[in-house]
């Protein structure tokens, strides 16, 4: 399956708003864990159906729902009808491919995005689609495996610091985009100090590796790029949006967040930006060694050219070349050899062709 795009052959034919998942199946069964909470009460649980999930959320009560695995197709219709998810909302969603985007809809809006993990050893990026969706008091998020950056959103919420368990449900969904927001940052950052590491290498090369280095930085800049950039025009609708669920307050925390995903774009660009020099400057310096190399072999060649010149006269058959029976016909021969050789070595030498 290409890294870049995913296999929509299954979608082929098929109507829209048709309920299937494109992408791999990344869990064996779906999990189900609701976190419950205002400002003086907590509770967590895992649920064993969505319905029950859904029988919590209530007035004055934030209820995030968080279900990991979006395969079970029966899983996502009961859901999609227990809270009137829109028909082509769900066919984003079980889009695993799908570009981060805003949609607002009549009873909800939802952010698509991207949880992004770097891989150090490997310098790869890994993307997992995460889908926010929020509603009158609840936060709905669908990963599609366990595993993510909002470990510390909920450490905050147990341990009621800070405004979470004092704001409504819009303050969790921009703090929960901002901690992704966040992890996107540190990733660029890891990449520039490899990035940047690299240039020293690059005048020490002394073989291929260094080529495929940079090849692969640039691959995964690009592959950052494709899921971050999106996130600049989601923003702009998100921000201008008239029916926003979110609240004056939550708005203001958002132009902050714009700035941070501007900011981590710039600095995507500005590290493609080095890695593109970094590739000019590796081929010039291996071009410059081949230059250097081609250089030597063509003096080499520019002194026993004449060289061979005379010694092919002189191995020629003929009985009537007088210099073959003088008696130091050889060593003149040498004696004139060496002094050509040595002459045109000072010649290239004087012109500083050496």
């Amino acid at each position: 399956m290409a890294r870049f795009l995913k296999d929509r052959s299954s979608t082929k034919d098929k109507a829209p708003g048709s309920m299937i998942l494109i992408g791999r199946q990344k869990l064996e069964k779906p999990i189900i864990r609701l976190m419950h909470y205002n400002a003086k009460e907590i509770m967590e649980l895992e649920c064993k159906t969505i319905n029950e999930a859904f029988s919590y959320i209530k007035k004055d009560y934030v209820s995030w729902i968080n279900i990991y695995g979006i395969h079970d197709m029966a899983l996502m219709e009961e859901l999609r009808d227990l809270f009137g998810l829109h028909p082509l909302l769900m066919d984003v969603i079980l889009n695993t491919d799908s570009m981060p985007k805003y949609e607002n809809h009549e009873n909800h809006e939802a952010l698509i995005l991207k949880m992004l993990s770097f891989n150090e050893n490997e310098t790869k990026v890994h993307a997992e689609q995460l889908s926010i969706i929020l509603g009158e008091n609840y936060v709905l998020t669908l990963q599609e495996k366990i595993g993510d950056v909002f470990n510390p959103v909920r450490e905050r919420i147990r341990n009621n610091k800070g405004k979470l368990r004092l704001l409504q449900n819009d303050y969790l969904v921009y703090v929960l985009t901002d901690t992704l927001a966040d992890n996107y940052l540190l990733m660029t950052e890891t990449m520039g100090r490899k990035i940047e590491d690299c240039e020293e290498m690059i005048f020490k090369a002394t073989d291929d590796k260094i080529a495929e280095t940079i090849y692969r930085h640039k691959t995964e800049l690009s592959y950052l790029r494709k899921n971050i950039r999106p996130l600049r025009e989601m923003m702009i609708y998100l921000l201008k949006s008239e029916d926003s669920f979110f609240s004056t307050t939550t708005i203001h925390f958002l132009h902050d967040l714009n700035t941070l995903i501007t900011q981590t774009n710039e600095s995507i660009e500005l590290y493609s930006s080095m890695v593109s020099d970094q590739l000019n400057t590796y081929n010039s310096i291996m071009g410059n060694k081949m230059n250097q190399v081609m250089k030597v072999l063509t003096i080499f060649a520019s002194i026993f050219i004449p060289l061979t010149f005379f010694a092919g006269i002189y191995g020629m058959n003929f009985e009537n070349i007088p210099e073959l029976k003088y008696k130091y016909g050889y060593f003149i021969f040498w004696g004139i050899m060496l002094s050509m050789g040595l002459g045109l070595l000072y010649y290239f030498k004087r012109k500083k062709w050496l």
